[in-house]
This record gives structure tokens, C-alpha cells and sequence, in this order.
């Protein structure tokens, strides 16, 4: 028998907000696989080992994933660390694979686990607070209401016809683009707020655009709406 793989979603950094499954699951798999070249280093796990202490004790597998768009250099990635969490699982160790937010969001494990699927390993998804739920919980705002229409931008691309949408647009990792985002969203008349390392060390909450200044971190999240009286109202 064959361990199954757990892609774990540890939400956006406070560690407070891991699910209790997420928490049981961490305790009882066998290796912990954490995304990065250094284990102990990464933001996942220096969130998740507050909430489970037994986590400094585990097993870690380092997963390297560059910081990269060339499919090339990502697919030989996948396939090394597929290679590398098969070897664990194909001992009947359960692995958990730690991803920042929900594991079904913009996350790698997403690649990972069709691989390992592939080759007939057991996976399994556990959901963790997306970081968009919980900017918008830290405004204090709602994300969206009644037949408001809500929409997830990744913001590393090239994201300005989205912001032509009704309803709400999130801006996820929007801090390497944000001279071009700042113009888009200027220009599209949009109310803006941005949160910057959402429950983490270095938080930093901006209510307008002219609050975010020219550098925010890799982790800045944009969430934009209609101005009020602009565009259709929503009964």
C-alpha cells in the first residue's frame, strides 16, 4: 500500500485560521513536504509550526519551485518533485504538502498531485482560508453581496480587461505589478483597499490607492469595487 498525499491549505498567515483538520493531518502524516529550498525557512512552515508544534520534530522534504513562468525550467521542477514525494509515498508514508491559503487557488500542489495521480498515488485535498476571505474580513468589508459578481485576477499576468467586470475584483500577489496596476486601476475608477501579508509579520493595511505607496511585497492583495454610484446596483 501506498501513502496518500494531502495537499493542505494553511490559509494566509495567521496561524489561528489553520482548519482542525488541517492541524490533525499535519500531526499524523509522516513527511511534511514544504515548498522552498530550505524547509524550516519558508513562510508556510514558520506558520504552521505555531499551530503544531510536533511539525519541528517531523520529517521535511524540500520542494524547490522557481520563481518562474518558462514552462521548461517548471515542468523538469514537477517532475523532480513528483519523483521525490513518490519515493515517500511508494514506502506507505502519508505525506502533507503545505501551500499557502487554499490548495485549490493559483497553488502548486495543483500540478503536483496530477502528476502523482498519474502514476496511481492517492491524493487528497484539505481547503484552507483563501487569503482574499481573510483581506477582506481584515478590512472589515464584504466581499460581495446580493447578484454582485466576484472575481479572482491573478495579478502576475496581465490582468487589465478584468478590471472592466462588474461586481469585485481581487488582485492576488499583486506587488510585482503594482506600478502597472496602479495605472489600470486609476484609470478603471475603482475604490481600492490592498492588505499586505495578511496575518503575517510586516501586515500593512492601505483603504485607498494613494496609501500603497510604490514598493508593497510580493504578498499584497488588491481588492477593488465600483465606486459608490458607479455602474448597475444590485437588489
Amino acid at each position: 500500500m501506498t501513502g496518500t498525499l494531502y495537499g493542505i491549505g494553511i490559509g494566509p498567515g495567521d496561524p489561528e485560521l489553520l482548519t482542525l483538520k488541517a492541524v490533525r493531518l499535519i500531526r499524523g502524516c509522516g513527511v511534511i513536504a514544504v515548498p522552498g529550498r530550505t524547509p524550516k525557512e519558508s513562510i508556510a512552515y514558520r506558520i504552521a509550526v505555531q499551530a503544531v508544534p510536533e511539525l519541528a520534530h517531523k520529517e521535511l522534504l524540500a520542494v524547490d519551485m522557481p520563481m518562474t513562468k518558462n514552462r521548461e525550467v517548471l515542468e523538469a521542477s514537477f517532475q523532480a518533485a513528483a519523483d521525490a514525494l513518490e519515493e515517500r509515498l511508494k514506502k506507505g508514508t502519508d505525506v502533507a504538502f503545505l501551500t499557502l491559503g487554499d490548495v485549490t487557488i493559483y497553488s502548486t500542489y495543483l500540478y503536483l498531485y496530477r502528476l502523482l495521480e498519474a502514476r496511481g498515488i492517492s491524493t487528497a485535498m484539505v481547503n484552507g482560508i483563501p487569503s482574499f476571505c481573510a483581506a477582506a474580513a481584515r478590512l472589515n468589508m464584504g466581499l460581495a453581496e446580493g447578484a454582485e459578481e466576484l472575481h479572482i485576477i491573478p495579478a502576475t499576468y496581465q490582468a487589465e480587461g478584468s478590471l472592466a467586470f462588474p461586481g469585485t475584483k481581487v488582485l492576488m500577489k499583486a506587488g510585482k505589478q503594482m506600478d502597472q496596476v496602479k495605472v489600470k486601476l486609476k484609470e478603471a475608477k475603482l475604490s481600492v483597499s490592498m492588505v499586505e501579508n495578511c496575518g503575517m509579520e510586516g501586515e500593512r493595511v492601505c483603504r485607498s490607492l494613494e496609501e500603497i505607496g510604490d514598493a508593497p511585497g510580493y504578498y499584497s492583495l488588491i481588492i477593488a469595487k465600483e465606486a459608490e454610484g458607479q455602474g448597475n446596483e444590485h437588489e
